[in-house]
C-alpha cells in the first residue's frame, strides 16, 4: 500500500505489502510481498555510517517535506530494525550506475544494489488491522485557506513534527517560508470534519485536544506570542482533558468562536478572514503561521486491504466492528480484529485501549484447543445443488468452495460439482440462501420452512 502525505510531491511507500489471504480463523495463509531494500539486514549492523557519507539528500516523508533525509535512510528514529533501506528512486548508484559510496563505505559489505522483491507466504492463527489513518485531502476542498500559495499555512501534523525535539527544526516552531519565529499563530480547527458539504460529517475527536496542546507549545516556547484559536465547538471528552483544555486558556490562548472564510497573503503576514459568532461581527487576524487542524480518514488502500483480508467497511471507509459496543474489536471474519484509528478516529488513549483489547482477544483464541463456533450457518442439500456457482462470488467471506462429488444413477457413478460452506468462514449473513436458484442453500435455524411455519402460527 501506499500512505499519502500532506506535502504534495511526496508519498511514502512501505515496505511489506499484503498481496493475498487464504484460510480462516487459526489457518490464515498470508502471502506478503517484501519489498527490496537494498541492505542485507543478516549482514548489517545499524552503525549508520553509510547515512553520514550519502550525498544524495530529498524530502524527508516522515517529517512532510520540512526536512531532508539521504537516499538511504532509517525510516524514522524508532524504526524497528533500526537499519536503513535504500529509496532507489532517488539512489543514483541504482538509476545512474553513479556514485555507489554507501557499497564503499560499509564496514560488513551489506549493501546490496541487486536486491529484488520477495513474496513469502506464512501461515498465522489470526489477523490484527492497524493501518492508521491519513489527513483529509483539504488542498482541493478548502482553497480558500491558500493550499499552494502560501508555505506557512501548515497542518497539525506538520507543527507535530516541528514541534518535536527529534524534528526537522530540533523542536523551535518556525515558519517553513523563511525559518523565522511566528509572533502570532492562528489555529483552526475542524478543517474538514462536520461538514458535509465539503468534508466529513464526523467528528475527529482529537483535533480540539492536539490543537490545544500546540496552542500551549506556541506560548510557552515563543516569548510574547499570541495563539489563536477559530473552533465550532471545544470537545474534551477524556478523563483531565477538561483541565488541559482550560490550562490552555489560562497560558493565553484565545479561542474564537467560528469559521474562517479566507486566507491571503498581505505584505509578510497572513490575512486571516473569519467570523466571532458569539459577538456577530466578521474578524480579521494578521498571522505569520496558520495551523489547520486537519480531519482524519481512513488511510489510503485500506479499503483494497480490507477486501483482501475479507471484511466490510462502513460508509466512511473505517473498518466495520462487529458491534460498537458488545464487540468493538471484533470483525464480521471470525480470527480478524481491529485496533487504532482503522475503525474510526481517536486519539492515543483510546488507541492504546483497544490494542490492548485485541491483543488479549488474540491471546483467548490461541487458549483453546477448540472453538466454538456460530450454529447459525449455511448448509447445502447437495442431492439439488446443480453446482452453478452463483452462491460462490456473493459470498462476502469467501466461506463457499465448489467440491466434486460421485453419486449413482441408473447404475453408473457419476461425478458432479456441487456447492460446499466453510464453517469457519460463514457468518451466517444469509446472502447465498438469496442468490440460489435451486433453493439448496439453506440458513440453520432460518429455513424456508421454518420461517413459513413462524408466519403460519402468528396467522393463527
Amino acid at each position: 500500500m501506499v500512505a499519502a502525505s500532506q506535502h504534495p510531491n511526496i508519498t511514502m511507500m512501505t515496505w511489506s505489502e499484503v498481496e493475498k489471504v487464504d484460510g480462516y480463523i487459526g489457518n490464515f495463509d498470508v502471502t506478503i510481498r517484501q519489498k527490496a531494500k537494498y541492505v542485507d539486514y543478516d549482514k548489517c549492523t545499524g552503525c549508520g555510517l553509510c547515512e553520514t557519507k550519502c550525498p544524495k539528500k530529498v524530502n524527508s516523508e516522515y517529517d512532510l517535506g520540512l526536512g531532508k533525509r539521504k537516499s538511504i535512510y532509517k525510516p524514522f528514529a524508532q524504526a524497528v530494525p533500526n537499519k536503513p533501506i535504500i529509496d532507489h528512486k532517488s539512489c543514483r548508484k541504482i538509476n545512474e550506475d553513479k556514485c555507489g559510496v554507501c557499497e564503499k563505505i560499509c564496514p560488513v559489505g551489506a549493501i546490496n544494489y541487486d536486491d529484488e522483491d520477495k513474496l513469502v507466504t506464512e501461515r498465522f492463527g489470526a489477523v490484527v488491522m492497524a493501518t492508521g489513518y491519513d489527513l483529509f485531502g483539504w488542498q482541493e476542498a478548502y482553497g480558500e485557506y491558500g493550499y499552494g500559495k502560501y508555505p506557512d499555512v501548515i497542518t497539525g501534523l506538520h507543527f507535530e513534527r516541528m514541534s518535536n525535539a527529534s524534528g526537522p527544526t530540533d523542536g523551535k516552531i518556525l515558519r517553513p517560508s523563511d525559518g523565522t519565529e511566528p509572533k502570532t499563530v492562528v489555529f483552526i480547527k475542524c478543517v474538514g470534519s462536520r461538514d458535509e458539504a465539503k468534508g466529513k460529517s464526523y467528528c475527529s475527536r482529537a483535533c480540539c485536544m492536539y490543537t490545544a496542546k500546540h496552542a500551549h507549545q506556541v506560548k510557552e516556547k515563543i516569548e510574547d506570542s499570541e495563539a489563536i484559536v477559530f473552533y465550532m465547538d471545544v470537545r474534551t471528552p477524556g478523563k483531565s482533558y477538561e483541565e488541559f483544555y482550560q490550562r490552555a486558556l489560562d497560558d493565553g490562548a484565545v479561542y474564537v468562536r467560528g469559521r474562517v472564510s479566507k486566507i491571503y497573503k498581505q505584505g509578510e503576514k497572513l490575512i486571516v478572514r473569519g467570523e466571532d459568532s458569539l459577538i456577530g461581527k466578521q474578524v480579521e487576524v494578521e498571522a505569520d503561521m496558520v495551523v489547520l487542524a486537519t480531519a482524519m480518514v481512513p488511510s489510503i488502500g485500506s479499503a483494497k486491504i480490507a477486501s483482501t483480508v475479507g471484511f466490510a467497511t462502513d460508509k466512511d471507509g473505517f473498518f466495520q466492528e462487529s458491534h460498537p459496543k458488545l464487540r468493538p474489536v471484533e470483525t464480521f471474519t471470525a480470527g480478524v480484529f481491529l485496533a487504532g484509528a482503522c475503525q474510526g478516529p481517536k486519539d492515543i488513549p483510546d488507541t492504546v485501549a483497544q490494542a490492548s483489547a485485541a491483543a488479549v482477544k488474540v491471546c483467548g483464541l490461541f487458549s483453546k484447543d477448540n472453538l466454538a463456533t456460530d450454529p447459525m450457518i449455511s448448509t447445502v442439500n447437495e442431492s439439488i445443488c446443480s453446482g452453478c456457482a452463483i452462491c460462490q462470488p456473493v459470498c462476502p467471506y469467501g466461506a463457499i468452495e465448489m467440491k466434486n462429488i460421485e453419486e449413482r444413477a441408473q447404475g453408473k457413478t457419476i461425478e458432479r460439482q456441487v456447492a460446499s460452506v466453510n464453517k469457519g468462514l460463514c457468518q451466517g449473513c444469509g446472502s447465498c440462501t438469496v442468490a440460489c436458484r435451486s433453493g439448496a442453500i439453506n440458513l440453520q435455524g432460518f429455513t424456508n420452512e421454518q420461517i413459513l411455519a413462524e408466519v403460519d402460527a402468528v396467522c393463527l
